[in-house]
């Protein structure tokens, strides 16, 4: 790119300046009132000011901003690597906004070397208007580089992003590596991990980052290369131990390699070196429990309760989840408290409401008293089929439900004598959730605590052995050439068993028979629902990446514009 488009652009991003919207995270509110004086002499008037990461949840969930500042450290405990971290992961801001860290030098060095996702630039204190400028228009003008790249990610187009990185690494060799990175991802993020792990070496031979290490490992897994993927991430760790998504695959690996306890040992060291991150939290709670660790499975929840109490990270789940593992502990006293909590914290919702007529059947039952648990177990599920109907009217099916509640729903029911009922919920609730080793652990555990562990093992073993058969019949359908007979028998499947394996094939068929006939717009729609539905249940899933560049694909091919699956 010749020098003078580049100041062309410059420029012009400078005369936008203006019309950018600003988010300030500090928790001081006179470091908050400085930088907005500051940004106010650069012509920027639209600003917005917080003190606590909850409140950014809240802000960029009600609005769209262009370029957030924040400060290194945070309230609880936090920094702005976590919460740019989770901003990034749970979508909640797009990838053209611009993020920078506000740090002291000493800081600056401490976390810039390990950044899971780096921000797009660190501004060192203190500053001036002038440099703030700088920084920003640099941070702006390396959006536009990305611009087509970040927009066909957020349109789901990976291939397609993939290809526009090479163009951006031909058209402007300064960002490079950047470009390298967004690819080596976004091949991860498509399974495609023979190229992927070509990259990444190709990286690490000329320096070794971080986040190539971690890319390589993850398309070595990908690969079925286990031990060699555990090699590479402990290696990871070592080298950077502030590096806190090493630890998360590490422990991912650990236990598909049969070492529960090694995954155990390992998250709680990240928890230990990160104790705010309520997510991480969370899964130390789940391996604990899998692994029959309830006192630091406790521990755990009650983290993750004290993190998000009061916020909107809150989750009903978070509740059930300590209230089951005290029960567990024999401590229904402790239960009782968290189910009062429960119901104070979330008065008028009525999944609050559920949850807590659920884990008020399992306490009774625990404290002896059967009349008390089925009056509560009656309560909870007419309430669930209530909160179903209302779902089915609004078109959300049932994904305001908790799977995990569920789960115990159906330990309720089991307790109070109700086999058939509660062997139903688990087998639905296994089907859907047939790849989840979290779930599938939960309801082995019950069938366990309700004496019917070998049941349990026959039912779980009959449900594979159905979504298997059902599968193969309709992909060999499709093999056949029969494309109508395959959709109709993977769409009934999808419609009965809405797992994510179920969800894809379905969307698949469907666009697959479009591809062979012609477009139509109600079988288009039925495999878009199925495809927003599946990607709802697992956005990072390949199969799902794959099936949304099929309908990329053909939408193409008939010129029909689709919209972006976050959008959906």
């Amino acid at each position: 790119m010749s020098t003078d488009i580049s100041l062309k652009r410059a420029q012009l991003l400078e005369k936008e300046l203006p019309e950018k919207r600003v988010l300030i995270v500090d928790r001081h509110q006179n470091a908050r009132d400085s930088l907005r004086l500051m940004l106010s002499s650069l012509g920027i008037t639209s600003v917005s000011g917080v003190g606590t990461s909850t409140e950014v949840l809240r802000q960029v969930k009600a609005r769209r901003f262009d370029i957030i500042l924040s400060d290194y450290v945070l309230d609880d405990g936090r920094d702005g690597q976590q919460l740019l971290e989770e901003l990034r992961q749970q979508h909640l801001i797009p990838l053209w906004t611009v993020f920078m860290i506000i740090t002291s030098e000493r800081s600056y060095h401490n976390v810039i070397s390990v950044a899971e996702l780096t921000p797009d630039d660190y501004l060192i204190k203190p500053f001036t208007a002038d440099q703030l400028q700088g920084r920003i228009l640099k941070a702006l003008y390396k959006k536009l580089v990305f611009s087509k790249v970040f927009l066909l990610l957020e349109e789901g187009a990976y291939l397609a992003a993939a290809s526009a990185c090479d163009a951006v690494i031909a058209s402007d060799p300064h960002y490079r590596i950047e470009a390298l990175r967004i690819k080596g991802e976004t091949l991860n993020a498509l399974g495609e991990y023979e190229e992927a792990g070509t990259l990444y070496r190709q990286v690490l031979a000329e320096q070794p980052l971080p986040w190539a290490q971690m890319g390589h490992a993850i398309a070595l897994r990908g690969l079925g290369q286990l031990e060699e993927a555990r090699t590479v991430v402990k290696q990871l760790v070592e080298a950077a131990p502030q590096y806190m998504a090493a630890y998360d695959f590490l422990a991912l690996v650990e236990e598909e390699l049969g070492h529960p306890n090694e995954a155990q040992a390992t998250l709680q060291e990240a928890a230990r070196i990160s104790p705010n991150n309520s997510l991480r939290q969370r899964s130390v709670g789940e391996i604990a429990m899998r692994n029959g660790d309830f006192e630091q499975a406790e521990k755990a929840y009650v983290k993750v309760l004290e993190r998000s109490r009061g916020s909107s990270l809150q989750q009903v789940d978070d509740y059930a989840n300590l209230a089951r593992v005290l029960l567990d502990r024999d401590a229904a006293d402790g239960a009782r408290k968290v189910i009062q909590e429960l119901r104070r914290n979330w008065r008028g919702n009525k999944e609050g409401e559920y949850a807590a007529l659920v884990l008020d059947s399992l306490c009774s039952d625990k404290e002896g008293e059967t009349s008390k648990a089925k009056d509560a177990l009656s309560h909870a599920l007419k309430m669930r089929e209530e909160i179903s109907a209302e779902a089915e009217v609004s078109g959300t099916g049932n994904a305001a439900l908790s799977q995990r509640l569920d789960v115990d729903l159906a330990h309720a029911c089991l307790a109070a004598g109700d086999t058939a009922a509660g062997q139903g919920i688990l087998r639905r609730v296994a089907a859907e959730n047939n790849e989840d080793r979290q779930i599938i652990a939960r309801i082995q555990g019950v069938f366990a605590r309700t004496g019917q562990e070998e049941a349990g093992k026959a039912l779980l073993e009959e449900v594979s052995r159905e979504i298997i058969a059902i599968n193969n019949e309709g992909v060999m359908k499709a093999r056949s050439g029969d494309f109508e007979g395959s959709v109709d028998l993977l769409v009934e499947a999808a419609e009965r068993v809405p797992n994510v394996q179920f969800l894809v094939n379905a969307t698949k068929a469907i666009l697959t028979l479009l591809d062979q006939r012609q477009w139509d717009e109600k079988k288009a729609a039925q495999a878009q629902r199925y495809l927003n539905v599946a990607w709802k249940k697992n956005p990072t899933d390949p199969r799902v990446l794959s099936a949304r560049e099929l309908y990329l694909r053909v939408a193409k091919k008939y010129k029909v514009v689709v919209h972006s699956l976050t959008s959906a």
